[in-house]
């Protein structure tokens, strides 16, 4: 089996594969903090809940944008698992040339998205991941990674707002009745919900016409597109798994 890790800044996704088969997923908190046997616990637990034993784990595989989890993952792996797990960054086959100045400076889970987006979709395609941060890839129907742009995460926006301004309360992200809001929570609601929105269309028009392709998909994944997507006019799909599958693609191409 092959266990892949997605190491976010703020979570981290782990699936569990059989061949191409996608056996069961999780999400836990980013916590750099942590030690190896910490972190092994909870990786154990969660394996246990499928009742998959460690040994029964054969390869593994890591992308990760928070440097200091893997001086906990890549020793978690030896101890737990006895394996050397598979780094996403320079060295490894992707499969994909990527235009960019710095070809380092692209973050692990851009790449794996573009990979896994190309394999998965027809065509030209840009991608909007609602992590930590938001950000947007294009990759062409030759599938090549042309660059993108990034914004401040909607979880990290709204915590900017109750922060730093005294009287606002935290509020849950969902949909208000309306624009015009005749209450506070309500008037943040619309404010983060429809400006966000508005945000992702704006940026997504751009894209396309700098791109000048007629026909450009548009894919959304991370935590808040199920959320999001349905108030943009630019989102076409939304695929939760598009991380998880593009570190198998990844694997695959490298073994």
């Amino acid at each position: 089996m092959l266990l892949v890790l997605d190491v976010g800044n703020t979570n981290t996704v782990l699936g569990l594969y059989d061949g191409k088969e996608l056996l069961q997923w999780w999400r836990v908190r980013t916590i750099s903090n942590s030690t190896v046997d910490e972190y092994g616990m909870i990786i154990l637990d969660l394996l246990g809940t499928v009742r998959v034993e460690p040994k029964s784990v054969n390869a593994i595989i890591i992308s990760c944008v928070v440097p200091p989890m893997l001086n906990i993952l890549v020793p978690l792996c030896a101890k737990y698992f006895h394996l050397q797990p598979y780094i996403v960054g320079p060295g490894i086959k992707t499969g994909m040339p990527i235009y960019y100045d710095n070809p380092r400076e692209v973050g692990a889970d851009r790449i794996v998205n573009a990979v896994a987006a190309h394999a998965k979709y027809e065509g030209n395609l840009i991608i909007v991941d609602f992590g930590t941060a938001t950000t947007f890839d294009y990759i062409t129907k030759k599938g090549e990674y042309m660059g993108g742009c990034i914004a401040p995460g909607i979880a990290i926006s709204t915590e900017a707002l109750f922060e730093r301004a005294s009287k606002l309360p935290r509020v849950e992200l969902s949909k208000p009745r309306n624009i015009i809001a005749k209450d506070t929570v309500s008037s943040m609601q619309a404010g983060i919900m429809y400006g966000y929105s508005g945000l992702v269309d704006g940026i997504v028009d751009r894209m396309k016409t700098e791109a000048r392709e007629k026909d450009i998909t548009v894919i959304a994944t991370g935590g808040f597109a199920h959320i999001l997507a349905p108030e943009t006019r630019s989102i076409e799909i939304v695929d939760d798994m598009l991380t998880l599958e593009g570190l198998r693609i990844i694997y695959e191409r490298n073994t």
